[in-house]
């Protein structure tokens, strides 16, 4: 999926503001660093004027600050480094660790964007890709996995 359109819907589940999703993004490396316009221009649909590719260095290190955000960051451990290799699969594993989902959770999220997936198909899409079981994550699961979380988070939006 396109990494411009997983930031616009982190986004809109999320209510952030521009400022906020660079806060965000900070809390996985303080060292981070992206300007608003930047996020502006990231967050533009492609046929409007000033849109941009979303860098995988930018939704990488949202993700890995909504971990942190959301779960806390363990001090016993030290940081480890951001995945800036993003994929649709890093992308569903990220938000399944942030918002702590277990797999009846995923279920949950899957059947309610009316895309029910199995358990055998989930739990392939989480192991390492050497393994033979392993599955990637189509563009339409993760959209649907996206809608599916949006409706979860906000029910009435």
């Amino acid at each position: 999926m396109i990494t411009n359109d997983v930031l616009r819907s982190i986004r809109y589940m999320l209510d952030l503001s521009e400022p906020k999703i660079i806060e965000i993004a900070q809390l996985a490396d303080p060292g981070f660093s992206i300007d608003r316009a930047q996020v502006q221009a990231a967050l533009k649909k492609e046929d409007e004027d000033g849109f941009a590719p979303c860098p995988d260095a930018l939704l990488a290190h949202l993700l890995d600050g909504l971990i942190v955000q959301y779960r806390g960051r363990d001090e016993s451990v030290p940081p480890r480094p951001v995945e800036t290799r993003v994929t649709n699969n890093v992308v569903l594993k990220k938000l399944r660790v942030a918002f702590e989902l277990k797999d009846v959770d995923m279920h949950a999220i899957f059947d309610a964007a009316g895309f029910p997936v199995s358990k055998p198909e989930l739990s392939a899409l989480f192991r390492q890709p050497e393994h033979k079981n392993y599955r990637p994550c189509g563009d339409q699961l993760l959209r649907n996995f996206l809608k599916g979380l949006t409706l979860r988070l906000r029910p009435n939006a």
